[in-house]
Order: structure tokens, then sequence, then C-alpha cells
């Protein structure tokens, strides 16, 4: 799939000294790079669902203590 994305000339230059440093095309260090937004996108969303069912009480909290204990690791 191909999309078309234009940068500011300041992400362009940056992009270029990136792609000269690590000897890599700039083709490969934005698919690098949108991989790990996409990810990190992914993250971030699916904690904020966990978070909204904690806070409307749907999902179980453990505390640090209750799990060690469950775990057999009280010292």
């Amino acid at each position: 799939m191909s999309t078309v994305v234009e940068l500011t000339p300041d992400i362009e230059q940056r992009l270029e000294a990136l792609a000269a440093r690590t000897g890599r095309s700039k083709r490969e260090q934005l698919q690098d790079i949108i991989a790990q937004g996409v990810e990190d996108m992914e993250d971030y969303y699916l904690s904020a669902e966990v978070l909204k069912r904690v806070q409307q009480g749907q999902e179980r909290v453990y505390s640090a203590e209750a799990v060690r204990r469950e775990l057999g690791l009280e010292g």
C-alpha cells in the first residue's frame, strides 16, 4: 500500500540526517517510525479502555501486597 505524507522541511532534514547516520533509507526509517507509533497508539487506547473499566468498577484491581501474598513472595 502506498500513502503520501507531506513532511515539514525540519522533519525532512532530520529524517535525511537519521538515514545518513544509520545507513538505512528514509523509507526504512519511516516504516519503523510508523510501526512504533501505531504500536504506541494501540497501547495508549487499550490502557485508556482498561482505566475506564477500572473507574467504572468493571475491572478488578489488586494491591502489590495481595499479588505478593498470592504468589507466595511474602518474606
